[in-house]
């Protein structure tokens, strides 16, 4: 894999230091806009990928593209928001980021662009919110972008619509990711069971679950138990442990991919109402060892499509649709935290199928489908890098 020693800087001047090095003590309320221009790396072959460097990011959890510019812009889980401008090379940064609270999984999380952004200028993102004493919960809020120069945008009027809840004292499983349905109409929401795990099996919250929701945060008509108001009238299905991956297929059917506790990782066709079965039944065990009983030892629940044991620790994932990798129309390509891979799945029906994994060699955090065609893939933890993949042939 390319070493991160190849990325060259073009432009090194004090402020593109500040930028591509910046840590968690950096501040995000800062007027200060920064830039740098960097070079693509020398292109590397990985597996079937041509790969090629788009800069250093300080722990990124998610990446979007912006509709009509091609920019993609980058969270950082301390609270920053950063893009890189594939036209001209250029890293530019964002204001008006809310205040996360950081620490263990949480920060900041997901961000998404609305189906009519070309218009509305409309941008979603999640985030850990501090609450009353020491506890937190993911909320997701919208606000407009607006990109006054090449090097700097700004976030104006976000506001929280959505909140998990009831917020804990831990600082894991939050999962908070972002999903618009493909008509444009509903917004999906991972929310996960803040390793507290029987909220999971209460719908009288929404910890476990995967929300449905309108663009404004309301609970959209339609959903499973809508009669029965509250949080629960948001839950379209429930019993999931920590998602950090979903996606629409091409047949507009919305799989996740899940964390197992010790084993036992799920891949799952997401149904509405179903529920799949945290913690009552998991392919994996405890950390302690303590066994859990297998999915099928309870038919009348959701079976995962897939389990890994031992896990890949998903991160992101994304359908693929474009002709760049014309072969794969249709499959989902899965990033892989522990794993360092790429895992590319097939789908058969309600099936699915692990058809190949690639090594990079670093923990990845996401991956998505540019307009082209090309994966753009983040990279976890400090340093984390941006890189473009296009067919090695």
């Amino acid at each position: 894999m390319i070493s991160k020693k190849s990325l060259i800087a073009l432009s090194l001047s004090p402020l593109a230091l500040t930028l591509t090095s910046c840590g968690a003590a950096a501040s995000v309320d800062s007027a200060e806009q920064t830039q740098a221009v960097v070079a693509t790396a020398e292109a590397e072959t990985v597996g079937p990928f041509t790969v090629t460097t788009h800069g250093e990011y300080n722990e990124p959890w998610a990446a979007a593209i912006e509709p009509g510019s091609g920019k993609v812009f980058v969270t950082e889980k301390s609270g920053a928001l950063k893009f890189f401008d594939p036209a001209t090379g250029t890293i530019g940064s964002v204001t008006g980021e809310p205040e996360v609270d950081y620490g263990g999984q949480g920060g900041f999380g997901d961000v998404a662009f609305a189906p009519d952004y070309e218009t509305s200028k409309m941008i979603y993102l999640s985030w850990a919110e501090a609450g009353d004493g020491d506890t937190r919960g993911a909320v997701v809020g919208r606000g407009t972008l607006s990109c006054d120069t090449a090097e700097s945008c700004a976030i104006n009027d976000l506001t929280v619509i959505w909140r998990q809840g009831p917020k804990t004292s831990r600082r894991g499983h939050y999962g908070h990711r972002i999903r618009f349905s493909p008509d444009g109409e509903h917004l999906f929401v991972s929310s996960s069971d803040r390793q507290e795990m029987a909220p999971a099996q209460d719908n009288t919250n929404n910890i476990g679950t995967i929300v449905r929701l309108n663009l404004d945060g309301t609970p959209a008509t339609g959903n499973p138990m809508a009669d029965k108001g509250g949080a629960t009238a948001e839950i379209w299905s429930y019993g999931h442990r920590n998602i950090l991956g979903m996606d629409f297929d091409a047949e507009g059917r919305l799989w996740d991919v899940e964390h197992g506790p010790k084993g036992g990782d799920e891949f799952n066709l997401v149904k509405a109402g179903a529920n799949y079965g945290w913690p009552v039944v998991s392919d994996g065990v405890h950390y302690n060892n303590d066994p859990i009983p297998d999915n099928d030892t309870r038919p009348d629940l959701a079976q995962s499509a897939i389990t890994w044991t031992p896990v890949i620790a998903p991160g992101g994932m994304t359908f693929l649709s474009g002709d760049m990798f014309a072969d794969w129309k249709g499959t989902a390509l899965i990033a892989g935290l522990s794993s360092n891979a790429l895992v590319h799945v097939k789908i058969d029906g309600e099936g699915a199928t692990e058809a190949a994994r690639y090594d990079f060699d670093a923990r990845l955090r996401g991956v998505l489908e540019a307009p082209d065609g090309a994966l753009w893939v983040i990279e976890d933890g400090e340093d984390g890098r941006l890189l473009r993949l296009t067919p090695a042939n």
